[in-house]
This record gives structure tokens, C-alpha cells and sequence, in this order.
């Protein structure tokens, strides 16, 4: 291993799972035709990526995805990305990421969706501090999914994201976050999420995205 291969061990290591372009965020498909989708879903994910790396409390973001543009748009960043190599869903990819890090010596690491673009990097570092050292999760705005999971330091990260992961996650014994942190709850699925979004202030990349199809 080398020093540049060895993860800084004094904050969180984020993973951000992707799915392939054509099978992500297909409720946002309809009107914008398969490219003008590529193009929100890729603006989104860059936005959440963008405003981690700046977050108190991130050691580092690596993305875990196969899809070979998304891999193109990132690493032009200078953002890892690990291949989805179980190809297997959510939680498998979450796993996957999880061992590599822990492997190098990431002394923790958490998960989160790649659909915040409206994401402020003060609310997750808020969240993070709040979370200290407890296995915690954040839920969604409507309080059944989750948008960020924590491992504790030197655990695994056990995901279990899906139909109601709040619940899932709460009943593995994770902390629920809830503060002052909207944007970090605020996730996009639906056309009108992303109208949500953007009362609370869409990142660069989104927010021009938004306005070229306008």
C-alpha cells in the first residue's frame, strides 16, 4: 500500500452508489428523453459529490459505480471510483465499498445517496458532528428513507437501504440524525422533489441543467 493509497483515519469515508445512467432515477425520465436524463442524473450526483468533499468531518468520497460515463465524469474530478463489481444492488455495491476501505485502514466509513443537489457542505458537517461517534443514519424529509448512514469507527457498515431503511437502519441499533440540516435530507426522485430542491437551492451543475430544459 502506498502513502497515497492510505486513507486519512480523522474523519468519515463517504460512499456514493450509482447505478447505471439508463437505470437511474427513471421517474425523472419522462420529458427530458434518455440523453437530457443522463445529463440531471450525472449534474445531481456531481452536485452531492461536490459539496461532500468540501463537508467538516470527510476524510474522502469514493464513488461506487460501473457505469462508464459517470466513471469518465468523476475520475476527470479526480474522484475515485470503484467498480460495482457485485452488481448486485444497493447494498452489495454499499458492502463492496465498505471491505475495499476498511482494507487500506479507513477507520470509518458511512453511505451516502447521490441524489442531495442541494446539498450544503455546513449541514452534512453539522450532522456529522452531531452523529459523533454512534452508528447513525439521516432520514429523508418524508421520514422513511435514508440519505446518509454512518458506520461506527472500526465497525462494518451493515447497510440496509431499500423500502423502509429508516426503520431498518433504526432498528439496528443506529442513531437518528434530525437538525438543522434540510438540504441533507432533501432527495430527489420525483419531478416534484426536484422542484423542492430547488427552494432550498440547487448545486451549480443542476441548477444549470435545470435551466437549459426550461
Amino acid at each position: 500500500m502506498t502513502a497515497a493509497d492510505t486513507p486519512d483515519s480523522t474523519g468519515v469515508h463517504l460512499l456514493v452508489p450509482l447505478k447505471p445512467l439508463n437505470r437511474a432515477k427513471s421517474r425523472l425520465l419522462a420529458g427530458r428523453g434518455p440523453a437530457g436524463h443522463a445529463e440531471l442524473v450525472t449534474a445531481m450526483a456531481l452536485d452531492t459529490v461536490a459539496a461532500a468533499r468540501r463537508a467538516r468531518g470527510v476524510a474522502g468520497v469514493v464513488v461506487v459505480s460501473s457505469d462508464r460515463e459517470l466513471t469518465e465524469s468523476f475520475t476527470a474530478l479526480g474522484v475515485e471510483v470503484l467498480p460495482d463489481e457485485p452488481a448486485d444492488g444497493l447494498n452489495a455495491a454499499l458492502r463492496h465499498g465498505d471491505e475495499v476501505l476498511r482494507a487500506r485502514g479507513a477507520h470509518r466509513v458511512g453511505a451516502l445517496q447521490a441524489d442531495l443537489p442541494a446539498l450544503r457542505s455546513g449541514e452534512l458537517g453539522w450532522a456529522l458532528r452531531a452523529a459523533g461517534t454512534d452508528r447513525s443514519f439521516c432520514p429523508d424529509l418524508p421520514g422513511d428513507g435514508t440519505t446518509l448512514l454512518l458506520a461506527e469507527p472500526g465497525l462494518p457498515l451493515d447497510p440496509r437501504f431499500g423500502p423502509g431503511s429508516a426503520e431498518a437502519h433504526s432498528e439496528s441499533g443506529a442513531k437518528t440524525l434530525l437538525g438543522p440540516w434540510e438540504s441533507l435530507r432533501r432527495d430527489v426522485d420525483t419531478e416534484a422533489d426536484l422542484t423542492s430542491a430547488k427552494t432550498t437551492g440547487l448545486g451549480p451543475r443542476t441548477r444549470a441543467r435545470v435551466a437549459s430544459a426550461e
